[in-house]
């Protein structure tokens, strides 16, 4: 099998949320960047589970700046406006945006290209080679065959942090007994009466769920179901379908469990059409291509985060992007939390050394594979902080290349005030 050579300045592995951040301020800083997707679409979980909300992006009711308030902005600014804020229905959580799935998109892919990133969709990374404590170059794969990127940087944003993982980087696989989130299933339910729907002060719809597991008809996992306001008038989000027990690195337990969500998410809008109110009419759209997995392999960095860290709202002098979610367990055991995490008021910010693994000198990673135990890790999660990691990620790129220094040398300080800079809030002891 013969092998074309690329070269980049910086290769961002995985277009998700993290992934975009990445490419696009390493871009930004003049960098040649080539961001790899293995899917064929950007946007990570938005490609897996459409309309989910952007939550976590208003700690203490203020965005948390850089590319995502850009990105979101640019969607405020559309006539008629592709995305709004909203209060979040569900407790401990503070304001979210909701969107246009397919304009945002749209914008995610435009905002790549005017910063002149070369996207290759449907490619998947196979290994890295290294060279002493350096990744040297990185095998992928796509139709046409295999390719070499040989490389300044790599940034993995994958998700699974496989690339990492074969790159020497060590990792933890779930909670202390090895117990993984729960893996969700999304979908519209779309001609629905909101007026009707969400006429209850139930935001759970806990007794309908009851009637629908004591009669069989629903799972017994859905003793709470998780239904919002979509974007668009009279849809309705539907994130309740949850299958427990599922390694998100094993590909045959993933595809099992998206067939298992598929039977579970029609058996849901059957049961929400005869039974709750609003639904008579409604049918379900948009269901996800596969499940969306929330938690698979945590990397060593050079900084292990921890919940204690969050529940003392510490804001790290390397902050790279602030916090106040609640600790967001999808069913690691047999329920669900939404517990808060910091004070009325307070917040966190997510330091740059989780990013950064301890002894690979051109390496970092972003997103949901990042260094924190099970409990801070349940509540630095969200999209816009994965957007922000990535976003800290890519600049620190461009300053350990324009330095001829390691990723663990990048002088943090700098790094904080360049994001400042791109407008990112909150760190750096400025306010937010």
């Amino acid at each position: 099998m013969s092998e074309r050579a690329w070269t980049a300045d910086v290769l961002v592995v995985g277009g998700g949320t993290a992934g975009f951040g990445a490419a696009v301020a390493a871009a930004r800083q003049g960098l040649d960047v080539c961001l790899i997707e293995a899917s064929g679409k950007v946007g990570g979980v938005m490609a897996f589970c459409p309309g989910m909300p952007w939550g976590a992006a208003y700690p203490n009711d203020r965005i948390i700046g850089g590319l995502m308030e850009e990105l979101a902005g640019r969607l405020f600014a559309m006539t008629p406006a592709a995305a709004e804020k909203r209060a979040c229905t569900l407790a401990n959580f503070g304001p979210e945006i909701l969107y246009d799935h397919d304009l945002a998109t749209l914008t995610m892919f435009e905002m790549l290209e005017e910063a002149g990133v070369r996207v290759h969709l449907n490619t998947t990374a196979l290994a890295p080679r290294m060279a002493g404590n350096r990744v040297e170059a990185v095998e992928v794969f796509d139709r046409h065959g295999a390719h070499l990127i040989e490389v300044g940087v790599v940034i993995d944003c994958s998700g699974d942090g496989d690339l990492s993982a074969r790159a020497g980087v060590p990792y933890t696989l779930g909670d202390d007994s090895g117990n993984l989130m729960g893996v969700t299933l999304s979908f519209h339910m779309v001609g629905a009466d909101w007026d009707r729907v969400f006429a209850e002060d139930d935001p759970y719809f806990t007794r309908y769920a009851a009637m629908g597991i004591a009669q069989g008809r629903l799972h017994p996992d859905l003793a709470q179901l998780y239904m919002m306001k979509g974007f668009h008038r009279d849809t309705v989000f539907c994130n309740s379908v949850v299958i427990r027990g599922v390694d998100g690195t094993d590909a045959r337990a993933v595809a099992a469990a998206t067939q298992e969500g598929r039977r579970r998410c029609r058996q849901l809008a059957e049961f929400l059409r005869a039974d709750l109110p609003g639904f008579e009419a409604a049918r379900m759209m948009y269901l996800g291509p596969t499940v969306g997995v929330r938690e698979t392999r945590r990397l060593e960095g050079m900084y292990r985060v921890t919940g204690a860290d969050l529940a003392a709202a510490t804001q790290f002098e390397d902050g790279i992007v602030c916090c106040d979610n609640p600790v967001d367990d999808v069913m690691r055991g047999a329920r669900m939390t939404h517990d808060a995490i910091v004070g009325q008021g307070a917040y966190y910010t997510i330091p740059f050394r989780s990013l950064v693994p301890r002894d690979i000198g051109n390496l970092m990673f972003a997103g949901r594979i990042i260094c924190a135990d099970p409990v801070a890790f349940a509540s630095v999660r969200g999209m816009p902080q994965c957007m922000a990691m990535g976003q800290a990620t890519g600049t620190a790129a461009a300053l350990a290349l324009r330095d001829g220094l390691s990723v663990q040398e990048v002088d943090r300080v700098k790094l904080v005030a360049d994001l400042q800079a791109q407008g990112v809030r909150g760190i750096g002891g400025a306010a937010l």
